[in-house]
């Protein structure tokens, strides 16, 4: 899901029209989850894949040039046989459910609502295209606000989906379900998209510099601030995505917040503290994280309660910032802030698999 929006603009500058194949449902053992996609273009080309190869992306470019002859979708089902299961590299089979369709590049309405949701994500927010399978080019996007946009053609699935659509996005996972009971009720395909996480380092102190290629082995895009351009450059921070030198408490206000980010804060300095949290605590961050001891945290906390700030909002604050893993070194600091910020995220309480009830 992650290469949907590049492959599509690298798909319009070389093709008119692509026939797309969307994983809607799997079943046991699978290599690809629900939204994997791959794209075969009038001459050939293919882009992605809904498997890793093998007999089910084989199946689907056979499928593919029939179905941008007769302009029209279509639905597959297939079984993955333990000899094809065993030659991806899986240890048994499953079953996959593949809708492939024509999909006109310059001018399709389906590709303008992957461009709305690609714009939502940039700004930090998710949302999900649901569609019905037996007729795909009815689509609902229900952003993560709760606004929607179009319509699957009948007013109640268009509610029905919008419920659905944001516990999806509050879970995540994209998913293939019946909007009503019984099997005559429509299969509607809710593919869900979850903005990349971000973590975003206040500082760029030697503290700091572990975060970045940890965050990056995670999938999170890094952004490091700091006013100082001695720290804040790509020798001390190779790899990270972002570096913005100047105030700190302006260069965050630019940079777009949603649940999907993670604010952390390594620099102690009040004048940079306060007035960084006081826009990240409403500004919607999923995780904002303090680094320093109680004191000097609720320290911070109390200039942050005589500007207004409520109970409700300091209690976002992370502080002190981490899991209790005994770290000392500045990696192990990272890695516990990090395992932290993954637990938040998932809505776990974090503790030892080895003692979690079984």
């Amino acid at each position: 899901m992650d290469d949907l929006f590049p492959h599509l603009e690298s798909l319009r500058a070389t093709e008119r029209r692509v026939a797309m194949a969307t994983l809607v449902a799997t079943k046991g053992t699978t290599p690809k989850k629900e939204g994997a996609k791959m794209w075969v273009g009038e001459g050939g080309r293919v882009l992605g894949s809904v498997t890793i190869g093998g007999c089910v992306d084989a199946r689907v470019i056979a499928e593919s040039e029939q179905v941008l002859r007769e302009d029209g979708a279509r639905r597959i089902k297939m079984s993955l046989g333990d000899e094809d299961a065993w030659e991806m590299g899986l240890s048994c089979g499953g079953s996959v459910e593949l809708l492939v369709e024509p999909l006109t590049l310059g001018s399709s309405a389906l590709v303008e609502q992957y461009r709305a949701i690609d714009a939502s994500l940039r700004a930090g927010h998710g949302a999900v295209l649901v569609r019905l399978l037996d007729a795909p080019a009815r689509a609902l996007v229900v952003y993560a606000g709760g606004e929607a946009a179009g319509s699957l053609g009948d007013a109640a699935l268009d509610r029905a989906a919008l419920t659905r659509a944001l516990a999806l996005l509050a879970r995540g996972g994209s998913n293939l379900e019946r909007l009503g009971d019984g099997e005559a009720a429509p299969e509607a395909f809710f593919e869900v998209h979850l903005p990349r996480p971000h973590l975003v380092l206040i500082g760029a102190g030697a503290v700091a510099m572990p975060f970045v290629p940890m965050a990056k082995a995670l999938g999170y895009r890094t952004t490091v601030i700091d006013p100082r351009p001695r720290f804040a450059n790509q020798d001390r921070f190779p790899g990270v995505e972002e570096i913005k030198v100047g105030i700190a408490s302006e260069l965050i206000a630019a940079t777009p917040l949603g649940p999907a980010a993670a604010v952390v804060i390594t620099i102690h300095d009040y004048k940079v503290e306060v007035p960084v949290l006081a826009h990240v605590l409403r500004a919607g961050a999923g995780y904002v994280g303090m680094l320093g001891n109680r004191r000097r945290g609720e320290a911070v906390l109390q200039a942050l309660r005589e500007r207004g700030y409520t109970e409700e909002e300091l209690a976002k604050v992370h502080n002190p910032i981490g899991l209790d893993l005994g770290a000392r070194s500045a990696a192990e600091i990272a890695l516990s802030v990090l395992a932290e910020i993954v637990a938040v995220r998932a809505g776990k309480a974090a503790q030892s698999l080895r003692g979690a009830a079984r």
